[in-house]
C-alpha cells in the first residue's frame, strides 16, 4: 500500500501522482492534505506512522515545496529511511542500496512527470541486499542507540 501525503505547497504534485497511482490500480491511502495550509511535520508524521504498521508492504511518499522539511521529519522516526530525490538515479539507488521505505518529494522544485518516474522506479526497484544488508543494519543500531542515549 502507498501512503501519500502533502502541505499546501506539494498539494498539486500529490493529487498528480495519485492520479498516476490510480491509473497504474496501485492502491493508496491519502494522509492529506486538502489544499489548505497545514504544518509539513504533521503530514510527515501522519504518512510514516501509517507506513510502520505493516513495514514490509507499505511505502510512504511525503511532499513539501522542497522536500527538506519532510525528509528532515521522517528521519526523526524510528523505522523510517526516507530519501529526498530531485534526480532518477537517486529514486533508483536509494530503494536498491538503502531500503528506503518513505520518498520525500518538492512540489516546488519538481516537475509532474519527473516526479512521477522517480516515483515509478523507486516503486519497482527492489532492495538488494547483500553487502547493503550490513550498511542498513548500521542505521539501524545508529538509530536504536540514540533513542536509548536520548531516555537517559
Amino acid at each position: 500500500m502507498i501512503i501519500i501525503g502533502s502541505d499546501h505547497a506539494g498539494y498539486d504534485l500529490k493529487e498528480f501522482l495519485k492520479k498516476n497511482l490510480e491509473r497504474i490500480n496501485m492502491p493508496y491511502v491519502d494522509c492529506g492534505c486538502d489544499g489548505s495550509s497545514v504544518d509539513y511535520p504533521d503530514i510527515a508524521e501522519s504518512v510514516c506512522r501509517k507506513v510502520l504498521k505493516d513495514p514490509d508492504t507499505n511505502k510512504g511518499v511525503i511532499i513539501c515545496g522542497t522536500g527538506i522539511g519532510v525528509s528532515i521529519t521522517a528521519n526523526k522516526i524510528k523505522g523510517v529511511r526516507a530519501a529526498l530525490c530531485a534526480d532518477y538515479y537517486s529514486a533508483k539507488y536509494t530503494r536498491m542500496h538503502n531500503n528506503s521505505n518513505v520518498i520525500c518529494l518538492g512540489g516546488r522544485t519538481l516537475g509532474e512527470g519527473c516526479a512521477w518516474e522517480m516515483l515509478d522506479i523507486w516503486l519497482k526497484t527492489e532492495f538488494i541486499g547483500g553487502r547493503h544488508n550490513a550498511r542498513v543494519d548500521k542505521i539501524t543500531a545508529i538509530e536504536s542507540k540514540e533513542c536509548i542515549e536520548n531516555e537517559q
